[in-house]
């Protein structure tokens, strides 16, 4: 069966950590993935949670009747600074190890590198995987990374290459439908490449950069280096959902038991609840 989780980022003004459970239940959600947040975490930062914190929110989440998928850290492991890098692979080691209290193996994260220093990030991401590995394997932890745009690498083909090189199944692929366009707009042949590997798919629509002579929305001054998307509801942008989904199905991933899709719309906070809702009722749709 193929669980669909909600990222509750959109709450985290609102909600404390430890109701995050009760909220998504409400929203008639049975599974939640953990994101950045003032309690958990904040991204390049080191987790805020204590073993006490983990095991009420583990208790919160039983009472609820949900279940804690995965958590997702942003860590600046790939960084061509040192400082930074060994501050990330620090901080990466811990959540390893939280997510693995939490009973929770899977963190999805980024590369978290610079564009304009490309080899010096594959080298320092290279580097810290060395580190990271063997925790991952200590804990039993799996490792999913999304090429992020204004990361070293955006492409999804060269993304996954640079995981494939690692050679090991305790790390794999990210693919954030609202990166569909920085990816290459390719899932029709990235993902069945990417295949057993594919860790987990996050949900949300974005538009279509290239489109209208590249005028789709407009950043000045024309030529800069900003990277623009965004993570709107399903059918609000420009993502191809029936060939996104088909892919999915001809590849055999709803038929694993470990499928994994994250509802993750950021645009929508003033309607939250009502997003929530249409993301699980469409995610359903799509997969049936």
């Amino acid at each position: 069966m193929v669980r669909i989780a909600l990222d509750p980022t959109p709450y985290n003004d609102s909600v404390h950590l430890l109701d995050f459970p009760d909220l998504v239940a409400r929203l008639g959600y049975e599974y939640l993935q953990l994101t950045p947040n003032p309690d958990f975490g904040r991204h390049f930062h080191h987790p805020k949670v204590d073993s006490a914190m983990i095991r009420t929110l583990r208790k919160r989440a039983s009472d609820a009747g949900v279940t804690i998928t995965s958590v997702l850290p942003v860590q600046r492991f790939s960084w061509p600074e040192e400082p930074q890098r060994e501050a990330g692979v620090r901080n990466m080691k811990r959540y390893i190890r939280v997510a693995a209290e939490l009973g929770a193996p899977v963190v999805n994260t980024e590369f978290s590198g610079r564009p304009e220093r490309e080899e010096d990030s594959e080298a320092a991401f290279y580097r810290s995987m060395e580190e990271l590995l063997p925790v991952l394997e200590q804990e039993g932890v799996t490792l999913n990374i999304d090429p992020h745009p204004d990361d070293f690498v955006e492409d999804g083909l060269e993304a996954w290459r640079i995981i494939r090189a690692l050679d090991t199944p305790r790390v794999g692929f990210v693919y954030v439908a609202a990166h569909t366009f920085h990816y290459g707009d390719r899932a029709a042949t990235l993902l069945p490449e990417v295949g057993e590997r594919l860790g987990a798919v996050y949900a949300a629509d974005s538009f279509d950069h290239h489109r209208s002579h590249g005028l789709r929305y407009i950043s000045n001054p024309p030529g800069n280096a900003a990277r623009v998307h965004q993570h709107l509801n399903i059918g609000d942008g420009d993502v191809d959902w029936a060939e996104l989904f088909g892919t999915l199905k001809q590849i055999g991933y709803f038929d694993r038991e470990d499928a994994l899709i994250v509802s993750n719309v950021f645009a929508e906070d003033e309607n939250a609840d009502a997003s929530a809702h249409h993301q699980l009722q469409r995610l359903r749709e799509l997969v049936g």
